[in-house]
């Protein structure tokens, strides 16, 4: 009896514990959804292998300002650093001695033109004399010869006045190439045109400049075969010229591949390269240092990931984190082989098809199950195009 009674007892406590349980269970949150991971799916797809080479930007065109008559600089007439027109006024030339040239040519030239007409009427009356028999015939060829050397006496007068009209231009020094100009080299009151070697200013053309390229001798041959391969497309396209400005930024703009030297260079085995790219915003400027990427052959079927979507482990194995079919992640050895632009090209360790994790690595375990979107990129930086557009 006494056992039934603790028995009853007990009954209405476990009912009260099992409706507690049941009420806990019901206002328990749901479990949290999956992480959310951005992927790429990796595809086979044509990718152009490049070597990376410094070099050095120079101008397209370089002038330097010189005067072209003896004298005194009274006046600078550009802003230094400024972009000049080809024929615009640089410096002005004291043009007092030069107009007294021009005066004094041009008083020859009517002192000559007054004795011409006196040898010409001294010819008209000898010919007409000894035609009568009242003058020699040596007093006659006097009287011509006179006549043609009052004529030869104008020319050499007017060739003069011409050259000293000229050097009175000359006394506006112009810019001889459109182009930026660098700082003035002489001030006002020097004395410039005396055969010295500085020049008064000096002018780059920089709206396109070239690339020159240090590449060993040994890949010349390659990339010669990879131009030569190179479909009308690709030529001006996968197998253009790029450049990577100090910052590592990409520059906007695609070069072409010109020439390279005749000879290596028995000291260093190079030969330099020369490529030409355009510069509208003047970012690129004479004497910079840059990388220049050019094309060494093309990978019809290669396997690229972004950068940021590859890690390393413990060992420094390069890992990426893939999505299975399960819907769950897992960690993947791969290798590369090498860098097109922000993408690694991956050798193996992936196949076709595989959805790789971009973003949203540290939110997921592998193992855990995760939820996959499709990645969205950035847009690419501006490449410091934003500096002004004329510097």
């Amino acid at each position: 009896m006494t056992d039934l009674r603790k028995l009853g007892g007990l009954l209405p406590a476990a009912l009260l514990l099992g409706l507690c349980a049941c009420r806990a269970a019901a206002d328990a949150p749901p479990a949290p959804p999956p992480p959310e991971v951005s992927v790429i799916e990796v595809q086979m797809e044509p990718v152009t292998l490049r070597d990376e080479l410094p070099g050095r930007v120079a101008p397209l065109r370089l002038a330097e300002v010189r005067a072209r008559v003896a004298g005194v600089v009274l006046k600078r007439s550009f802003t230094e650093g400024s972009e000049v027109k080809e024929g615009q006024a640089l410096f002005v030339i004291d043009p007092a001695p030069l107009k007294a040239a021009v005066d004094s040519a041009a008083a020859a030239l009517a002192k000559g033109q007054a004795n011409l007409g006196q040898a010409e009427a001294r010819a008209k009356r000898a010919t007409a004399l000894v035609q009568e028999g009242l003058v020699s015939r040596e007093a006659y060829d006097d009287a011509l010869a006179a006549q043609a050397m009052a004529h030869a006496e104008i020319a050499q007068a007017r060739s003069a006045l011409s050259l000293a009209r000229l050097n009175l231009g000359y006394a506006t020094v112009t810019a001889p190439i459109s182009g930026r100009i660098g700082g003035a080299l002489v001030t006002e009151g020097a004395l410039v045109g005396q055969a010295e070697a500085t020049p008064l200013a000096v002018i780059q053309q920089i709206d396109t400049v070239y690339v020159d390229i240090k590449q060993p001798a040994s890949q010349l041959t390659r990339l010669r075969r990879a131009a030569m391969d190179a479909s009308p497309q690709g030529a001006a396209g996968e197998h253009a010229a790029l450049l990577v400005l100090d910052d590592g930024v990409e520059y906007p703009e695609k070069g072409e591949l010109l020439f390279s030297d005749i000879s290596v260079d028995p000291g260093t085995g190079e030969v330099t390269l020369r490529a030409r790219f355009p510069n509208p915003s003047r970012l690129l400027l004479p004497g910079m240092f840059v990388r220049v990427k050019l094309a060494k052959r093309v990978d019809q079927a290669a396997l690229t990931v972004p950068q940021q979507a590859v890690g390393r482990d413990g060992g420094g194995n390069a890992t990426v984190l893939v999505v299975q079919p399960d819907g769950k992640a897992a960690v993947r050895q791969v290798q590369t082989g090498g860098v097109d632009r922000d993408r690694y090209i991956v050798t193996s360790g992936l196949n076709a098809g595989d959805k790789v994790v971009v973003e949203g690595h540290q939110k997921v375990a592998p193992g855990a199950e995760v939820r996959a979107v499709p990645f969205t990129p950035a847009p690419a930086p501006a490449a410091s195009a934003a500096a002004p557009a004329a510097r």
